[in-house]
């Protein structure tokens, strides 16, 4: 079991590590309540699909590295990811073609991730660009046309977003993550959508080439039963979520806190009275530290 210790000068705290709330691998033909549907600018009938390579290949690509193996997703083994590419559309156009998966319950603080690369084993690079969107309407609203994005409207993480070329756009299997914030701390039905998203792309545009994915996963950090019972009885932050400040109220004045990102990161926040001020935070989960009257207690809030 994963164990992640978070150190400030005068306290740890300690996490049970992180429960699995869903996974995709890849490893078999999309399940009937993904949705695929290519807005691309012209449009051609190009989707994402999972990769179905035989040899010999006419290149050598994924990693391959030669035309007689299969290529290998991140985890699974051969064939074992997704993938889409540049004859999403025709001529030189605009590619926004969408990967969209099921509905599934999420609240704050969850911990998206994927991995992709690119698919070339070449050294001429035409970049790629991916992002990652989710819905959390109530009944979902799919993307139309090429610059549209329907309700999914939140941006999770973008691979490449400037299209910047000499391999900006990994080509080995590279992890990517964001933490969810805005949704609330109960669990709400949400769909995220993988968009490929190129402007001067296609066979004879400047830009798109071929792009996987794989290891599609939702993990929710948990604190340890101990510490979470105790910082709740001693001490509450609120707002939370918050935008610009956060309260701290104990049984004491507070000397000191410390706040740290969740991946264990201390990030800087000024404490006045009782406030911290947080507008120079990224949207997220994030764990604070606080000292009161010589003992040190612990509390989560949400960076919206």
């Amino acid at each position: 079991m994963k164990k992640i210790l978070l150190l400030g000068s005068l306290m740890s705290l300690s996490f049970l590590g992180a429960q699995n709330t869903y996974s995709y691998g890849f490893d078999t033909a999309f399940a009937a309540d993904w949705t695929l549907t290519n807005q691309s600018s012209p449009v051609t009938a190009t989707l994402w699909g999972k990769a179905t390579y035989t040899t010999p290949l006419a290149n050598a690509l994924f990693g391959s590295g030669n035309t007689t193996t299969i290529p290998v997703g991140q985890a699974g083994g051969a064939n074992s990811f997704a993938l889409v590419n540049y004859t999403s559309t025709s001529g030189a156009g605009t590619i926004s073609n969408w990967l969209i998966t099921p509905a599934i319950n999420v609240k704050d603080g969850d911990v998206v991730s994927f991995f992709t690369r690119k698919g070339t084993d070449g050294v001429d690079d035409y970049p790629d660009r991916l992002e990652l969107r989710y819905s959390t309407a109530a009944t979902t609203v799919n993307p139309t046309g090429a610059t549209g994005v329907g309700s999914f409207t939140n941006l999770g993480v973008t691979v490449n977003a400037a299209l910047a070329a000499g391999f900006v756009y990994p080509k080995t299997w590279t992890k990517y993550s964001f933490t969810v914030a805005g949704v609330g701390t109960t669990p709400v039905s949400v769909k995220f959508g993988f968009r490929y998203y190129v402007t001067n792309g296609g066979p004879t545009g400047a830009n798109s080439d071929l792009i996987g994915i794989d290891t599609f996963s939702i993990d929710r950090p948990t604190l340890a039963v101990n510490d979470s019972e105790v910082s709740k009885k001693a001490i509450s932050v609120y707002p939370n979520p918050t935008t610009d400040f956060v309260a701290v109220n104990g049984s004491g004045k507070v000397k000191n806190i410390e706040i740290f990102d969740i991946a264990g990161k201390r990030v800087e926040a000024k404490l006045d009275g009782n406030k911290v001020d947080v507008r120079n935070l990224a949207s997220g989960i994030y764990i604070i530290n606080v000292e009161i009257e010589g003992k040190n207690f612990t509390e989560k809030f949400i960076k919206k």
